[in-house]
């Protein structure tokens, strides 16, 4: 569990004896697959690292829809807005596996940061990402079509999920279809398409929850 805590923005600027303090503020808890965090609109003052499984960050519209803003592994930070400014979440987090955290409040760290620029860095850094990140998904869904946010997405779950193997990349994303569907922002019938295809070519291999990368290289000029 340390080593997975030392990936997280709080910690990797910190050493061993400030890594080790900063843990013992913090508190653990689990969750099955399929149970909620908390929701969007809950009232909430703490960030969270996840020590083990994947979660789903997502929103839902005012008819219903829902839309998955990311999903998180060992190591990924969630919830640290709240950290700078204590108010209500901005997204549902649901376990899309049994899954273990590591939790830090509003409070704590506000002692931590005193002194510690090291750990305000990790957190800009953290926050910048976020930033980014969602300036990207604007773009794609701008300028990609369906078939390339597919394409990147499947890419970006490979570089933090999956294993290589003779046979090609084994990226096990654990999602459904319409949870996939949900993260590129598409019809899930758009986005079966656009796997097929892929399949067809031989780029891909689809599994239950899971598929198999073969051709990283055409995929990735797909999602380009």
């Amino acid at each position: 569990m340390d080593d997975v805590l030392r990936q997280a923005p709080l910690f990797n600027a910190l050493d061993d004896e400030a890594a080790a303090a900063l843990r013992a503020s913090m508190t653990e808890s689990r969750l099955r697959r399929g149970e909620v965090l908390f929701r969007e609109g809950d009232s909430g003052d703490k960030a969270y690292v996840v020590l083990e499984g994947k979660v789903k960050l997502g929103r839902t519209s005012a008819d219903g829809r829902e839309n998955l803003l990311a999903i998180l592994g060992p190591g990924q930070m969630f919830g640290e807005l709240s950290l700078f400014d204590p108010g209500p979440r901005s997204a549902t987090v649901t376990a899309v596996t049994d899954a273990a955290f590591s939790s830090l409040s509003h409070e704590d760290l506000t002692r931590w940061l005193d002194g510690r620029p090291a750990v305000a860095r990790g957190l800009l850094t953290q926050l910048a990402g976020r930033l980014r990140k969602a300036n990207d998904v604007v773009a794609d869904l701008v300028f990609s079509d369906v078939p390339g946010r597919v394409a990147k997405a499947l890419i970006d779950l490979a570089e933090r999920f999956g294993r290589t193997a003779d046979d090609g990349t084994h990226v096990h994303h654990d999602l459904t279809q319409e949870e996939l569907a949900q993260l590129v922002g598409a019809s899930r019938e758009t986005v079966n398409k656009a796997l097929a295809d892929f399949a067809s070519r031989g780029w891909i291999r689809l599994e239950p929850r899971s598929v198999v990368i073969m051709d990283l290289e055409r995929l990735g000029r797909r999602a380009r």
